[in-house]
């Protein structure tokens, strides 16, 4: 139905219909008004009718077709957010919202008070395409900066497992704390760098000068392997690898695990022990999507980080007194900023499966102890009294 006339667009007429338009007539006098003019000016005009008029019926298709295209959209679209909060029985399993266990993955943010300011704090994992494809469960190709763990198999010996990861043997030796010579055993967790050089522990007092002088590195390529923003974006615990690092001869101390009383830390979270000890120092914990996690000490929020970050997702780092860290990865959403003071209980973050994962769990990791999650076997239970 054209707006206009009120008359029907016979399917295939549509030429027909644009010659008895209004808007058709009008441009036609116009033209023709200016090709019975004489000059070069209408010369100069007649080579561009064609043109004109290619322009003009292109452009009354679209004024046409948009109003139909307008209306499909508004009727497909209805009240986006009922569409985005219908139950499972309404909208189908087939839904890319849905997470592994049938439930919308949505999530609303958190309202936080701080002075006299109210404010929205959400995970903004659905604007970056990394991490759109751990929500839609794409595989990632490993980040070129990851480091990984590997269990070694029969016949594997320092220098097969280095050259199969193209890094020195000496970095093997290094990030694993061997000795020269150490042989390998069947079913040994090792630490494996994806470049040549050291894996350190910032300590407090740290700069990434004196780190590059100590271990033969650049500072600008500590600083961009590392993805840091500056030189003085170091906080005490931060892990980093050293591009192209050699251990002095006079090796550097390394972190220390202070003895902590039992009492210290509560349980990051409740769920399911899926993996023991492993890089760094840190125990899964694994639950649906969603399950709180709370700071396991008191302490102040160094970090949080959003995004792939070599695989462990979103994050959040607490450093607690005496120089212990622990850190919390493959978060879902994060409710703390750097500077926050927490209390031990305060929930911090929702457990996720952003990053590699295979599975929403919490990757908890302690820095400076010994992490109080190591003493439960895998498959053990975990939940407050």
């Amino acid at each position: 139905m054209d707006k206009f006339s009120g008359k029907k667009i016979k399917k295939g007429n549509f030429w027909g219909f644009l010659k008895n338009h209004p808007f058709y007539f009008t441009l036609k006098s116009k033209i023709a008004g200016i090709f019975n003019r004489k000059g070069d000016f209408a010369k100069k005009l007649g080579h561009h009718f064609y043109f004109n008029l290619a322009s003009f019926v292109l452009m009354g298709f679209l004024f046409f077709a948009s109003g139909s295209f307008a209306e499909q959209n508004y009727l497909n679209s209805g009240n986006i957010t009922n569409s985005l909060v219908t139950n499972n029985a309404e909208s189908g399993t087939d839904s890319p919202f849905f997470s592994q266990n049938n439930s919308l993955a949505l999530e609303t943010p958190d309202l936080k008070i701080e002075d006299n300011f109210i404010y929205g704090i959400s995970t903004p994992r659905v604007l970056t395409t990394q991490t759109l494809g751990d929500i839609f469960g794409s595989a990632s190709p490993q980040s070129s900066k990851d480091v990984i763990n590997y269990t070694v198999q029969p016949g594997d010996t320092i220098s097969s497992v280095a050259q199969n990861f193209n890094i020195s043997s000496d970095t093997l030796l290094w990030s694993n704390n061997l000795a020269s010579g150490a042989s390998l055993k069947e079913g040994q967790n090792l630490v494996i760098l994806p470049v040549s050089g050291i894996l350190y522990i910032v300590k407090s007092g740290d700069t990434v000068g004196q780190i590059a002088k100590i271990y033969k590195s650049k500072s600008e390529d500590i600083i961009s392997f590392n993805n840091l923003a500056n030189e003085g974006d170091l906080f005490i615990g931060d892990i980093l690898v050293i591009p192209g690092g050699v251990m002095p001869k006079r090796p550097v101390p390394s972190i220390v695990q202070n003895p902590v009383p039992d009492s210290f830390f509560i349980y990051p979270a409740e769920g399911l022990i899926t993996q023991g000890l492993h890089y760094y120092n840190a125990i899964d914990l694994a639950n649906q999507c969603g399950t709180p996690v709370y700071a396991a000490a008191s302490g102040t929020v160094q970090r949080t980080r959003y995004g792939w970050n070599y695989g462990g997702g979103n994050q959040v780092t607490i450093l607690h007194s005496g120089g212990i860290v622990s850190y919390y990865g493959h978060l879902q959403t994060i409710f703390v900023k750097s500077g926050d003071s927490v209390t031990v209980g305060d929930r911090i973050g929702l457990m996720g499966q952003t990053g590699l994962a295979t599975g929403c769990h919490v990757h908890f990791e302690v820095i400076g102890a010994k992490n109080p999650l190591a003493r439960y076997s895998v498959g053990t239970t975990l939940k407050y009294k």
